[in-house]
């Protein structure tokens, strides 16, 4: 068992990672990817029960899907430091022939990436699918999917939420990355979705928040409670309160680096704030 601090580090090895990651391209997502380093540590660092000898059909362990494929660094990052993979390989992140694409893809064959999600609200359909299976192999083990706010203006999200409720898939839980912000602007300026709770509970989950999104122990106990709740005839949403572009002071409090790289001087300020802690790649 990792302690708070340890995970902290973890969090901003992470963080490091991304900047690092995106600059060297002048490509990619930072924005969404340093909001959600601390809920995907949480989760692969501490949470989730897995395998670094990886099969695609998962087994007897928990699986995650990340659905906003987008914000595909700090899902490289963790599952490198998690040692699906070399962490040497972070560095070939958006070249060519990589198998760090830009958004997730399977055919490169990159250990604990299970479906391409490239296009958005496809992931909770995959999710919903994995979990139906594990029941019906006997799998006791948890599916979890992350989600940005604004993929949820996607209809096929709802064409799913639906359905995990009417066939009661309990061993599911799906978080919304809720950071008000999307590539355009905030997200009740593109397109207004009113309460969300209201929505997913309309749509008969079980929903929770965790109102400080970026903090390990929030964040620690928000996926406790989460998974106490598993097993009793609904799926479970957690409604996950986070700062997009969290741990760099210029790019907090603005979508402006939903999928921007910063300048050279910009990453030099961004690494200054994030001190390494486990070693750069």
């Amino acid at each position: 068992m990792s302690t708070t601090q340890q995970l902290q580090d973890f969090t901003q090895q992470v963080r490091r990672d991304i900047l690092r990651m995106v600059h060297a391209v002048n490509s990619g997502h930072p924005g969404g990817s340093l909001g959600c380093a601390e809920f995907i540590t949480a989760l692969y660092q501490e949470v989730m029960e897995y395998s670094t000898d990886f099969t695609m059909d998962g087994k007897n362990e928990d699986v995650f899907f990340l659905s906003n494929g987008h914000i595909s660094p700090v899902f490289y990052s963790v599952l490198a430091r998690s040692r699906f993979f070399s962490v040497a390989e972070l560095a070939t992140f958006r070249k060519l022939n990589t198998r760090l694409q830009g958004h997730p893809t399977t055919h490169e064959g990159l250990e604990g990436i299970r479906i391409a999600s490239g296009s958005l609200g496809q992931g909770m359909s995959v999710a919903i699918g994995t979990a139906v299976a594990k029941k019906l192999n006997g799998d006791d083990k948890i599916v979890y999917t992350l989600h940005g706010d604004g993929e949820l203006q996607e209809g096929q999200i709802w064409e799913a939420a639906m359905y995990a409720s009417a066939k009661k898939v309990d061993n599911l839980i799906s978080t919304i990355d809720l950071n008000g912000k999307q590539i355009d602007g905030s997200t009740d300026e593109v397109l207004p979705m009113g309460s969300i709770r209201a929505k997913f509970e309309a749509f008969g989950w079980d929903v929770l928040d965790v109102e400080k999104g970026n903090d390990i122990d929030s964040i620690l106990a928000g996926l406790a409670e989460a998974k106490s709740r598993t097993g009793k005839g609904k799926p479970v949403c957690i409604l996950l309160h986070t700062e997009m572009g969290n741990g760099v002071d210029f790019m907090m409090y603005t979508h402006a680096w939903h999928g921007k790289a910063p300048s050279d001087d910009q990453l030099a300020s961004a690494l200054e704030q994030n001190p390494a802690t486990l070693g750069d790649y």
